[in-house]
């Protein structure tokens, strides 16, 4: 089942905008960069979908920095809810991949 839109875009709220940066340091870019890469995981958010479908991801950005992602579709764009590093749990899902 393919879930990342082509050509891949983003839709960032305004609100949150910086959000993930102030909380996690990481910055909307990295987000972005996470699918570009390989590999990349992505399952569905079952116990979070309960007023639109969400998704989990796991990769990395182009300097290697393993992110866990929490994101859900909207018009044929990806928006980030949530990002952070990897607990070292998911580090070891993610190497397996």
């Amino acid at each position: 089942m393919k879930i990342v839109p082509e050509p891949i875009a983003f839709e960032w709220d305004k609100g949150n905008f910086d959000k993930n940066l102030k909380k996690h340091k990481v910055t909307n870019r990295e987000s972005e960069e996470v699918f570009k890469n390989d590999p990349l995981i992505i399952l569905e958010d079952v116990g979070h979908s309960v007023k639109e479908k969400r998704f989990s991801a796991l990769g990395k950005t182009n300097e290697s920095r393993l992110l866990f992602l929490s994101f859900t579709l909207r018009k044929d764009r990806i928006r980030v809810i949530s990002v952070r590093d990897m607990s070292q749990k998911e580090e070891v899902k993610y190497e397996k991949a």
